[in-house]
């Protein structure tokens, strides 16, 4: 099984693309925390090695590979808040945190590659979209990376305020133990109210 490669970037870039932008989210999933997105534009001279899909890589491996993009490419990291969430759905959430993470990127892209079958309404740039493009495109890996990274802190910092939930190691997805806490410690400011279990749990008394 190969990784991901830079062939999509070199396709753009043979189209008369300058800079190509990797785009991807992460924390669909969870019910509690923001969904966070990334842009980033490598540097084909520079790009790390072992780049791949966050969910394959080890966190020691996904910290190593975060400082070396941060050292070698242009990136932009954006979130989209539970509030965000629960107003628009967490699919409109999750393109409006790409677009702002296109949107912070030093300078603009010529085209976004974005993981994924849905290019975000509200971008303003070409774009195209790459299912299962964090595997198959290192600038979305890259992207995929640096977005996991950010939000595992974002949830490590909550847990210290909020703590008996787990989030320093479940992130906000729903494991058992999230879902048990749910039940025994209530809902945060930081989970998403339109997420079914914790709309339960909300409304179970009514």
């Amino acid at each position: 099984m190969t990784g991901p490669d830079y062939s999509y970037e070199t396709e753009a870039l043979m189209q008369g693309a300058h800079l190509v932008a990797g785009v991807d989210e992460v924390g669909r999933g969870p019910l509690a925390g923001p969904v966070t997105a990334a842009a980033v534009v490598l540097d084909a001279t520079r790009i790390p090695e072992g780049l791949n899909d966050s969910k394959k890589l080890t966190e020691r491996r996904r910290l190593a590979l975060y400082d070396a993009i941060a050292a070698s490419a242009e990136f932009s990291i954006a979130h989209a808040s539970v509030e965000e969430i629960d107003q628009l759905n967490i699919l409109r959430a999750s393109h409006l945190a790409m677009e702002r993470a296109v949107a912070g990127l030093p300078r603009r892209p010529c085209i976004a590659l974005i993981d994924g079958n849905m290019i975000p309404r509200g971008l303003t740039i070409p774009a195209r979209a790459i299912i299962k493009g964090d595997a198959l495109s290192v600038s979305i890996s890259a992207a995929s990376i640096m977005a996991k990274i950010c939000r595992d802190y974002v949830m490590r910092d909550l847990a210290q305020h909020y703590p008996g939930y787990g989030w320093e190691t479940n992130a906000g997805y729903p494991s058992k133990s999230h879902k048990e806490a749910l039940q025994n410690l209530g809902v945060t400011p930081h989970h998403r109210r339109s997420f079914k279990p914790v709309h339960n749990i909300l409304y179970q008394d009514k």
